[in-house]
C-alpha cells in the first residue's frame, strides 16, 4: 500500500451543517486522490455527521473514520487520528473550516522545497459574506527560522500568540518527539501548550504566504461561543505552559511573555462574565487567580502597567493584592 503524501485528521461532534463543505474542499487537493489520507474522528455526534462522512467515501478513497460512542473532546479525537494516520505530512482541519483548491499540495511542494519539517501558513476567516486575511505573526517569509526566536518580543503578537495546528502542515516523524500531540482531554485553549512546545522544543520551521484555511466564525455550535466549565481550560493550558519553562533552559527569557499573555486572555474571558451561570463565573475568577498568583509578583506588575489602566481594572479582582492601583475616580475622588 503507497504512503499518502497528506494525512489530514479532522475531529467532528454534530457538524452535519457543515462537513459537507469541509470534505468536499479535501476531495480538491491534490491530482492523484491517493497522494491524500482523510482521518476523521467522530466525537460522539447526535446529528447526522457519521452519515454525511460516510457519503464522501467514493470522493476520498482514503478516507479512515474512527468514531467514539461518547465524547472525549477535540484533543484526544485529534490523538486519536494521529495514532493511525500514514502520511508523509500531517496536519488538521475542524469539521466547520474548508480549504481552498490545491492549498495541501501546495504546501507539501513548499515544506519539500524548503527543507524542514514544520511549515506555518496564514488564513482567511470567513463571517457570511465577509472575507478576512489573518497573517501569522512573524514577519519573516520564506526562510528557514529558530522556532525560538519566534516566541519574543514580549510586547507584540508572536507565533506563541498564534496557536492554530491547522495553519501549518508538519512531517510526521516530528510525532515521536511529542509535538503532534495535544493534552488530553481539554476541551478548549487545545492548541495553546502545543504552540508553545513546538516553539520551545521543535525543529526549525519556515513561514510561507498561504491563506488556504478558511476558519468559520460565528458558528453557534463552537466551543468559543459556549460559557460552562469548558471555557475554563485556557487555564489550564497556561499552567501547563508555565510547567515547561520551568523546566526549559531560558525560563527568565521567555516567562514575561507568558505573563503578559495570561493577563491578556484572562482579561479576554472577564470580559463576558455576565453571560455565564455564576458557578463558572467563581470558578472563572478561582482559577485565574491562582494561576496569576503563581508568577511572580515583579512580572505581573510589570506586564499589568504595560497593559493599561483600563485592562487594570478588569483584571483588579484576580491579581494579587496590591499590583493594581486604583485610579481616583474609582475612590470616588475627583481630579
Amino acid at each position: 500500500m503507497s504512503i499518502p503524501r497528506v494525512s489530514v485528521i479532522v475531529p467532528v461532534r454534530d457538524v452535519a451543517e457543515y462537513l459537507d463543505d469541509a470534505l468536499a474542499s479535501l476531495s480538491r487537493q491534490f491530482d492523484d486522490p491517493l497522494d491524500l489520507e482523510v482521518v476523521l474522528v467522530d466525537d460522539g455526534s447526535d446529528d447526522g455527521t457519521p452519515e454525511i462522512a460516510r457519503a464522501h467515501a467514493a470522493l476520498l478513497p482514503g478516507l479512515v473514520i474512527l468514531e467514539n460512542e461518547e465524547p472525549v473532546g477535540a484533543a484526544t479525537a485529534r490523538n486519536q487520528g494521529l495514532d493511525v494516520v500514514r502520511g508523509r505530512y500531517v496536519t488538521y482541519l475542524d469539521g466547520d473550516d474548508w480549504l481552498v483548491p490545491g492549498h495541501l499540495e501546495a504546501m507539501a511542494d513548499a515544506i519539500e522545497f524548503f527543507g524542514c519539517p514544520v511549515l506555518r501558513h496564514d488564513h482567511m476567516t470567513v463571517e457570511g459574506a465577509t472575507r478576512r486575511t489573518v497573517r501569522a505573526p512573524e514577519p519573516v517569509r520564506d526562510r528557514v527560522l529558530d522556532p525560538r526566536e519566534s516566541i519574543l518580543p514580549e510586547d507584540r503578537p508572536t507565533m506563541v500568540d498564534y496557536p492554530y495546528a491547522w495553519a501549518g502542515l508538519y512531517d510526521r516523524a516530528i510525532a515521536a518527539d511529542g509535538l503532534l500531540t495535544f493534552t488530553d482531554g481539554m476541551q478548549t485553549a487545545t492548541d495553546r501548550a502545543w504552540v508553545w512546545r513546538l516553539h520551545l522544543d521543535g525543529p526549525q520551521y519556515v513561514v510561507v504566504n498561504a491563506r488556504g484555511v478558511c476558519y468559520r466564525r460565528g458558528v453557534t455550535t463552537s466551543l468559543t461561543q459556549t460559557y460552562d466549565m469548558r471555557r475554563l481550560d485556557f487555564t489550564k493550558a497556561f499552567a501547563e505552559i508555565a510547567t515547561m519553562l520551568e523546566n526549559d533552559r531560558e525560563p527568565d527569557r521567555f516567562l514575561p511573555k507568558l505573563v503578559r499573555t495570561v493577563l491578556a486572555i484572562t482579561a479576554h474571558h472577564l470580559g463576558y462574565v455576565e453571560h455565564m451561570p455564576d458557578a463558572v463565573r467563581d470558578e472563572l475568577m478561582r482559577r485565574s487567580s491562582q494561576l496569576i498568583s503563581s508568577f511572580p509578583d515583579r512580572l505581573v506588575a510589570e506586564a499589568l502597567v504595560a497593559s493599561g489602566p483600563e485592562r487594570q481594572q478588569v483584571l483588579r479582582d484576580v491579581v494579587p493584592a496590591g499590583l493594581v492601583v486604583e485610579r481616583p475616580a474609582d475612590r470616588g475622588e475627583v481630579r
